[in-house]
């Protein structure tokens, strides 16, 4: 009788570790997948040009956008936040759509030079 409750017992705990590492690595590739969707859509400053991104895919940027908080990025580069502040992107930055700005990191960067 012990024999089985010690093959249950470790049936179980052997279980729950498995379940355990699995949550963790669908977490840490869901929060790949929406930092990848994160920084794909916006506009980005690199080598002096302002590039837009939409679903992983870079273009020029062609004209003037506003962003959903009402930050307005030019073709040159320059910023106009909704309360009149102004500020140059300088390469690297990263605007995404919802008007908050970050600092592309040079892996990220180098990844768009080959596309």
């Amino acid at each position: 009788m012990k024999k089985v409750f010690f093959l249950i017992a470790a049936f179980v705990l052997s279980i729950s570790a498995y379940s355990q590492t699995s949550e963790k690595k669908m977490d840490k590739m869901k929060d790949d997948k929406m930092m990848n969707h994160k920084m794909s859509d916006g506009v980005m400053m690199k080598d002096g040009k302002m590039m837009m991104m939409k679903d992983g895919k870079s273009m020029e940027m062609d004209k003037d956008m506003t962003m959903s908080n009402g930050t307005m990025v030019m073709m040159d580069g320059s910023v106009k936040m909704k309360d009149g502040k102004t500020m140059m992107m300088k390469d690297g930055d990263h605007m995404m759509m919802n008007g908050k700005m970050a600092k592309m990191k040079t892996d990220k960067m180098d990844k768009m030079k080959d596309k």
